[in-house]
């Protein structure tokens, strides 16, 4: 791989600690701090993501190349570090935080100009571990690679994953925090994005009234990743908050798109350039419930869950907001954008989901027969992605309960039958209202409904393999995940088997999953 050309303009740019000291410990008044991967003695690549490498400046993968993907014998112009944020953690203060289980590299940028930031997780300890040990286990970092590539298959800004690797150690986690604590292999994940700044970077330096700091890191971010932000003084930072809020709104559109829920949206886990960050107890939706969350740590006030997202994504930029006001001064001018955010979230909301029913736009009375969907989703405890593949080809279908049974979680008796076949018969009458073509109506269904979703059964099947020394899951998933909107491997097109609704891992997890 090309390392030479990897840069640290953080560094440049901010006040920081180099001390190079692991030790947890307050760091005021810097935005990061220089630390060393801890190093691994018997590190083995479990899989490299060779198109992203050459897509993102960093070329063709070769046998020397993994002692810099699990942060070892790294060469002199790679100076590592790991920043400094704050945040609200399930809607309470929690102060100082920061990269706890993540070392960055640095910067590299490909020949088309495109600048990528890329970072080790599970490389060791921080001065933000909060008294862990910065190590990974195998099971979360399988979980994030391959999921952050989910996401960017299915259209959705997102992380990526280059590479995991074991790290030949074993670590000892309590998955469920039930006082089990048990020896699991470690792992390194290493992923990247245009940029892993979040919401709390800004907490931060607010909170410490760093306020030139906090300009400085405003400026910086509005100058490298909104170039169509071209205005000046206080309007800059206007213009800065606003196009925050709707690459955010966007974002949650796309997780309902999908049924993705992330069970942490922290303010801490919140990107800056609306990215999916941060791949912990998160789930793709089997059955639609806008409760469900996939967060034992979430229950059970269900904070994060699925029908909450956007809500909660408001209430995070209003604390984003209060980081701000140092630099735009206008409250009447949050208030107003704020307020505002949550009629344009439903409207881009049910324009989404008029296209994955296959409707020209949203007219007149489709609210209503939106929530009515809704009530009869939970009710049948239909299957989310299954249910619009199947309304994909209703026109085929002649034995309604025959085939909505295969979907459904529970038993589909003859009251909820009637209920199914008086939605069928609306829908059919809202098809006829449409101004375009079928062909065309079955298009924005399939571009926008996927054939495959990465659901946690599947992770946990790929995970025990893993485990056992066995790649051919994890090849078979990533093609399918590379391929979201086709049906490669029709097994992978079914609802999650009964056996896996009460197995950790599968259905609920911690935040340490």
């Amino acid at each position: 791989m090309n390392l030479k050309n990897i840069k640290q303009p953080f560094l440049e740019n901010f006040p920081g600690d180099f001390s190079k000291n692991p030790i947890q410990r307050n760091t005021p008044k810097v935005l990061f701090s220089t630390i060393d991967p801890v190093g691994f003695d018997h590190p083995k690549l479990i899989v490299f993501n060779e198109k992203l490498s050459e897509e993102i400046g960093l070329e063709k993968f070769n046998d020397t190349d993994l002692d810099f993907l699990v942060g070892n014998n790294l060469p002199e112009n790679i100076k590592t570090y790991a920043t400094a944020y704050a945040g609200h953690q399930f809607g309470n203060w929690a102060g100082q935080l920061g990269d706890g289980r993540a070392i960055i590299a640095g910067e590299i940028q490909n020949p088309e100009g495109q600048k990528t930031e890329i970072q080790w997780k599970g490389a060791g300890a921080t001065p933000y571990s909060r008294h862990a040990d910065g190590r990974a286990v195998l099971r979360s970092s399988v979980r994030e690679y391959l999921m952050s590539e989910a996401m960017h298959h299915l259209g959705i800004p997102t992380t990526r994953g280059l590479s995991l690797s074991f790290t030949g150690e074993n670590v000892v986690r309590d998955m469920m925090y039930s006082g089990n604590p048990q020896e699991e292999k470690g792992a390194v994940v290493v992923r990247t994005a245009e940029s892993f700044l979040r919401f709390g970077h800004f907490e931060l330096m607010s909170a410490q009234k760093e306020i030139d700091t906090l300009q400085k890191l405003t400026d910086f971010t509005i100058k490298n990743y909104f170039p169509e932000i071209t205005s000046e003084g206080e309007q800059k930072y206007k213009d800065f908050f606003q196009a925050v809020c709707t690459k955010t709104a966007d974002l949650m559109v796309e997780w309902f798109r999908v049924g993705f829920v992330h069970g942490v949206m922290n303010t801490d886990n919140m990107s800056i350039l609306g990215l999916t960050i941060d791949f912990g107890p998160f789930s793709m939706m089997d059955e639609y419930d806008l409760n469900f969350t996939p967060n034992t740590t979430d229950l059970p006030g269900r904070r994060y869950a699925f029908g909450k997202q956007g809500q909660i994504s408001q209430w995070n930029l209003w604390q984003l907001a209060n980081a701000l006001f140092a630099l735009i001064k206008d409250e009447k001018f949050l208030e107003e954008t704020l307020n505002s955010y949550g009629t344009y979230f439903w409207k881009a909301h049910d324009a989404m989901l008029s296209r994955k029913f296959g409707f020209d736009g949203v007219k007149e009375n489709d609210e209503e027969f939106f929530t009515n969907w809704q009530g009869l989703m939970q009710e049948l405890q239909l299957d989310y992605t299954l249910f619009f593949n199947l309304i994909e080809k209703i026109d085929t279908v002649s034995d309604l309960k025959t085939e909505f049974q295969k979907i459904s979680y529970t038993i589909l008796d003859e009251k909820k039958v009637r209920k199914l076949e008086d939605f069928i018969r609306q829908y059919q009458l809202r098809l006829k209202k449409n101004t375009i073509e079928k062909d065309e109506s079955v298009n924005l269904m399939k571009n926008n409904n996927p054939k495959f979703l990465l659901r946690n059964y599947l992770l946990f099947e790929c995970i025990e393999e893993i485990n056992e020394g066995k790649t051919e899951m994890l090849e078979k998933l990533t093609k399918a995940l590379e391929n979201p909107y086709q049906e490669i491997y029709p097994e992978f097109s079914a609802k999650r088997p009964s056996n896996y609704d009460d197995i950790s891992g599968c259905s609920m997890l911690s935040c340490s999953s």
